[in-house]
């Protein structure tokens, strides 16, 4: 045996492990080869995380940097769908440095904390990643009445002009195409960049950003940022709090959970941090003080809808992404964040609610709600999570992953991949679990239609066995910072009952679960409704494969009639279209491509315009004879006859 196992280990001719396989890899040629260390996932442009966007993000932020040091009002951004170009009016990059600014890893101006005391960008790493990146990448300073140029391909300097004179005002100019082989057939969405932009106008009162030709300016900070994105009606004026380097506003509304937005130095910290807790923390302990009570901190919280925005000396953030910050302190000397987020809160709230009695009693009147409601809920959820943990064991409806979001270690890459596919049935889950990643993906069975959740008190809801194990699988029983997976991907059939059960989740999660929604973690899996390929190669023994998608050519995935009309136009007479009406009918091995990397998703959106209430009444509630109208009058019969 011990012969057999040291033949095992031998190192294949092949692979030799010397002096030459060392390398040291150029600034460029790394930022390529392992771009997710530098802006995340890739992505193409789907979703607001994507890779494109942090490029966007890095080169704005060195235009917001100049502003908050007191240069420049204005930044005009044009995008188109592979182009972004960005011109502000600060004091732009000192002429010598222009490439190496833009081309020269650990080089920049915000080391020394006198010039940009609280930057986002300390490291001068991003501006390096977008050019390197890039398959196109242009640099223009302006100073003094001079100008340099610098054009790049893929991070390596092609063009560099000498100093000129010119009659331009002062600031840079930055142009870039990101590399279409590296985000493959990415595209810019105009929807997905406003929201970014919005928070740098309320995060930097004053600034005009100027995006494709429309203007975008904030006049009162994070209280814009409040009205923009709730979706419920405040139960009470939202309060605004404003010191040096913080800036707080906050309300309470009628819905479930809580909802938060954090900023550190204009950087959105969608994963929170430091500073978040310092405020939930500082929150709820000066509400207890300020009325005398000994409220739980969750009831003083519940339904809150609240924006936090601090300036931190050379923060130190979880990642190159920023998603979360990790700083202990101010500054080198200053208090650590939650003396100083606890100390303002505690005396400006204090103060504010002394000087604002009505405000102070609505506030202590939803503190009362939300602990008679948790009181009252509390022996239900004590029996829901009794019952969902025996239904969980006895029927093993949750085939987990390995890699969590709540894993406090381990790849973050990996974290933020970690998904979880809710399925309707056996047949579809087997199917998916086949061929899952078991180190991010996660399958959810359930068992038939759920339950119509909608103007249900919460008490009922709990007592739903389906929505009880489903809660225990997200893990959010508790509090949504809690949440097992970064991804929940609803994952039915593409028939009128796979619609149905959509619904009917999606209804459960903006009722009980808005927060989930609105910080971007629930979406919709699309799958194919048809295939179309050649009948001809497809008797053969699976056609030709085609090597990038692992599937035989000749065979195209339509998620459209459009698309299935383009790929019987490609095919002629010997197309063979077959109609998939439920996911258990798609072969494990075709459902690789359909949740691997490209999958495609929706992600679900909810604004304050979207009319989600009116909606969710109207479609979910019990007016059944209008609806049925409504679909009568509306119902549209489409030709099917090249369907064969």
């Amino acid at each position: 045996m011990t012969e057999d196992l040291e033949s095992t280990l031998d190192t294949p001719d092949d692979i030799q492990y010397g002096e030459d396989a060392i390398r040291t890899l150029d600034w460029k040629e790394h930022i390529r080869r392992r771009p997710g260390m530098y802006i995340g996932k890739l992505g193409d442009g789907t979703n607001s995380d994507d890779g494109i966007y942090v490029l966007l993000k890095e080169v704005l932020d060195n235009s917001i940097d100049e502003y908050m040091m007191g240069f420049g009002r204005q930044i005009v951004v044009d995008v188109t769908e592979t182009t972004v170009t960005v011109r502000d009016f600060g004091r732009g990059i000192p002429l010598g440095k222009v490439v190496e600014v833009a081309a020269k890893m650990n080089t920049g101006g915000k080391y020394d904390s006198k010039a940009f005391k609280k930057s986002v960008g300390l490291n001068g790493v991003g501006l390096k990643a977008a050019n390197a990146l890039s398959e196109c990448f242009i640099i223009s300073s302006f100073r003094d009445g001079q100008m340099k140029r610098a054009v790049f391909v893929k991070g390596e300097v092609t063009e560099e002009t000498p100093v000129t004179e010119c009659d331009e005002p002062n600031g840079t100019f930055v142009q870039f195409t990101p590399d279409n082989s590296i985000f493959v057939d990415y595209r810019y969405r105009e929807d997905l960049i406003l929201p970014l932009l919005k928070n740098y106008t309320v995060l930097n009162t004053g600034l005009t950003i100027v995006f494709n030709g429309k203007k975008f300016v904030s006049r009162n900070g994070l209280l814009d940022l409040l009205k923009e994105n709730m979706t419920n009606d405040p139960l009470y004026a939202p309060i605004y709090l404003k010191g040096e380097d913080i800036e707080i506003a906050f309300t309470h509304t009628s819905q479930y959970g809580e909802e938060y937005y954090s900023f550190v130095n204009g950087q959105h910290t969608t994963q929170g941090g430091t500073h978040l807790t310092a405020f939930k923390d500082a929150f709820g302990r000066t509400l207890k003080d300020y009325y005398g009570k000994s409220f739980e901190y969750i009831d003083t919280r519940n339904g809150i809808v609240a924006a936090i925005a601090i300036k931190v000396e050379e923060p130190v953030f979880e990642s190159q992404t920023k998603t979360r910050l990790g700083s202990r302190d101010i500054g080198p000397d200053g208090p650590t964040v939650a003396k100083f987020i606890g100390d303002f809160v505690k005396r400006e709230l204090d103060n504010y609610l002394h000087k604002n009695l009505d405000i102070a009693n609505a506030i202590l009147k939803k503190i009362q709600e939300n602990e008679r409601d948790r009181k009252s809920m509390a022996g239900v959820t004590k029996q829901a999570r009794e019952k969902a943990k025996k239904l969980a064991i006895n029927n093993r409806k949750l085939l987990d992953c390995r890699v969590h979001l709540s894993d406090t270690k381990g790849d973050s890459e990996k974290r933020m991949a970690s998904s979880i596919f809710i399925t309707e049935g056996d047949s579809a889950a087997g199917s998916i679990t086949k061929i899952r990643n078991v180190e991010t993906q996660a399958v959810f069975s359930l068992r038939g239609k759920p339950l119509n959740t909608y103007g249900m008190p919460l008490g009922e809801v709990y007592k739903n066995d389906e929505f009880a194990l489903l809660r225990a699988a997200l893990n959010i029983e508790d509090s949504i910072d809690d949440l097992r997976y970064n991804n929940v991907i609803i994952a039915t059939d593409a028939d009128v009952d796979g619609m149905h059960i959509r619904l009917l989740l999606l209804t459960y999660f903006l009722q009980f679960c808005p927060e989930l929604v609105k910080m971007g973690h629930v979406y919709v899996l699309q799958t194919p409704l048809f295939r179309v390929r050649n009948k001809k190669t497809s008797k053969r023994q699976g056609g030709a494969r085609n090597k990038s998608k692992g599937i035989p050519e000749d065979t195209y995935y339509c998620y459209s009639d459009e698309e299935r009309v383009a790929a019987i136009n490609k095919l002629g007479t010997n197309a063979e279209i077959t109609r998939f009406k439920g996911l258990g009918e798609i072969s494990p091995e075709e459902f690789r491509d359909f949740i691997g990397p490209d999958m495609r998703v929706d992600k679900v959106t909810l604004r304050r315009d979207d009319g989600v209430a009116r909606l969710l009444e109207f479609y979910m509630g019990k007016n059944t004879s209008e609806r049925q109208n409504f679909i009568i009058e509306n119902l549209v019969i489409e030709d099917d006859s090249q369907i064969s």
